[in-house]
């Protein structure tokens, strides 16, 4: 190990929960060195790069231990032992997305959003319901937005996509053949490629123009892929009130327009 490696390891060791909020470039300028070094420190480690070294070093430090993120049921739990310990994990898993998701990151995925035509939403299985929830709510927005269930219809709907369109691909692995196919295929349109995935180093957050990553972790009794789809929620709640937000008069007429053709469907009917 060189000397400006044992400085970077000594920095990491000290620094721990900091590191787990700072930026490559912030912990690059406290040390004085380039943020390359810092990425080819990350990949002498066996990480993919910084995001996944972070990911790493949150979930072990004492902040966000693992036994805050799995569940870890025992014979001698009551029912509501176990809800508590179901609530204690999705906050934990919420708490450490929220800390891997950048500014940087978040704010070029929601311009991305806001330089779009159209949005087309992707996913497959399990993901297909987090893509279905997005859709339903872009449905209230000012833009154009597109999702259909069956895997078919996506793939056609990819060939549709342009250089003024984006997509939201979501997928807890990144690396699944089919959403692989459909991610390429919208990368030949030039589209823009918004990701949500728990892999940064995955094919599919490797294609994607942004990924934001969600966290989850493989509890006893479920699967990996089904605890990630809180923080998946979340993400997507986040991006859908950051637009709105910025597109407050064109969202509040669509808004006004939704409102006033599902009311019609809420008054009380007469009887004849």
């Amino acid at each position: 190990m060189s000397s400006t490696e044992q400085t970077i390891a000594d920095y990491i060791i000290k620094n721990k929960t900091k590191i787990g909020h700072q930026t490559i470039s912030e912990i690059a300028n406290n040390l004085g060195v380039a943020d390359s070094t810092i990425f080819q420190f990350t990949k002498k480690l066996g990480f993919s790069g910084f995001k996944e070294f972070k990911i790493a070093l949150l979930i072990h430090s004492n902040e966000f231990s693992s036994e805050d993120i799995h569940e870890n049921i025992s014979k001698d739990d009551t029912e509501f032992s176990i809800a508590k310990k179901v609530f204690k994990s999705n906050i934990s898993t919420l708490t450490l997305t929220q800390e891997l998701l950048t500014e940087e990151d978040f704010t070029r995925a929601v311009s991305i959003l806001n330089t779009s035509r159209r949005m087309f939403l992707f996913g497959i299985g399990g993901s297909e319901i987090i893509a279905a929830d997005g859709h339903h709510k872009f449905l209230r927005s000012s833009m154009d937005v597109f999702h259909n269930a069956d895997y078919h219809v996506q793939l056609m709907e990819a060939t549709r996509l342009t250089e003024n369109d984006c997509a939201l691909i979501i997928s807890h692995t990144g690396q699944s053949r089919e959403i692989i196919e459909i991610t390429k295929i919208i990368r030949e349109s030039k589209a823009k490629i918004i990701a949500i995935t728990s892999y940064p180093s995955s094919k599919l957050a490797k294609l994607a123009d942004v990924s934001l990553i969600s966290v989850s972790s493989e509890a006893e009794y479920r699967t990996e892929a089904l605890a990630s789809r809180i923080s998946q929620l979340s993400i997507i709640d986040s991006l859908y009130i950051a637009y709105q937000f910025q597109n407050q008069d064109r969202s509040a007429q669509s808004l006004s327009k939704i409102r006033k053709v599902i009311s019609k469907f809420n008054e009380p009917q007469n009887e004849s």
